[in-house]
């Protein structure tokens, strides 16, 4: 089926954008724009950083609990933001596990950990761990683990496939990635404000109760995913067996704020119905 819902993001106030749908096998059940044009994908690169750090997990690098980041941290505690790093300095501001301050310096200093690790520049280990057997040819890291990534939406949906289906990784630990980390933890969501509790898995946002969202009113409790400050998102809805990617060249904002929950909505809506 080709997904109607889709078309709708030619009304966003955009210069340019791409979105698709796609299942746990990689059907993409619709396509709209330029698939293959690449968007700096600003926070979207954090799930990707995050698969990459599991990998260096199962290959037994590094493991979710031993030390890393700020006294008292571990790379668990930096994967679910509550490694009491700043957002974008490498500064504590509070003790790990009792705040979800999201922080761009927690992956920063978790891509640092790895390469220490494993040897390899992070931006290559993850192209070796993730990008290249995924066929994400298209996909680059040059630079911050936490936000300096660029990619396609055909790409992005051969990884939304790998999350909904594991292939690289154990089901059970990409279940574990989805499953709250830390549960009871409040804090800031960037862009929607204070959220208690903010709840969050290894590297994905999980939706939950959250309000305001950047997803829909329909999404289910159990979707998890990421937005960027680029203008860009990527959500998995399990009960509604799909993911969806979008990315554009605006920077989020209130625009955004505006159009993706409808956009969410009208998507598992369309996709619900058709199933």
């Amino acid at each position: 089926m080709s997904l109607q819902s889709l078309a709708s993001i030619e009304n966003w106030p955009v210069p340019t954008a791409a979105a698709a749908v796609v299942r746990a096998d990689g059907t993409v059940l619709g396509a709209h724009g330029p698939g293959g044009r690449r968007f700096a994908l600003a926070s979207v690169t954090k799930p990707l950083a995050a698969y990459a750090a599991l990998v260096a997990y199962e290959e037994g690098a590094v493991e979710l609990d031993e030390p890393a980041g700020p006294a008292g941290s571990t790379v668990r505690h930096l994967l679910a933001h509550t490694s009491g790093l700043a957002f974008d300095e490498h500064r504590v501001t509070s003790a790990p596990g009792e705040r979800r301050l999201y922080s761009n310096a927690g992956f920063e200093v978790l891509g640092d950990h790895i390469a220490k690790a494993t040897e390899i520049p992070f931006g290559d280990y993850l192209r070796q761990a993730v990008l290249e057997p995924l066929g994400m040819t298209s996909t680059t890291l040059d630079g911050s683990p936490a936000k300096d990534g660029v990619s396609t939406v055909d790409d992005l949906v051969r990884f939304a496939a790998e999350v909904q289906a594991p292939r690289l990784l154990d089901p059970r630990t990409v279940a574990e990635a989805m499953t709250v980390q830390f549960p009871g933890t409040k804090g800031v969501l960037p862009g929607y404000g204070h959220q208690n509790p903010n709840d969050w898995g290894l590297g994905f946002e999980i939706r939950d109760s959250k309000s305001p969202h950047w997803t829909g009113s329909s999404s289910s409790p159990g979707t998890f995913g990421h937005f960027g400050q680029s203008g860009t998102f990527l959500w998995v809805d399990p009960v509604v067996g799909v993911a969806c990617v979008a990315l554009t060249d605006r920077a989020f904002g209130a625009w955004a704020s505006e159009v993706w929950p409808a956009f969410t909505d009208a998507v598992v809506a369309e996709v619900s119905g058709g199933a």
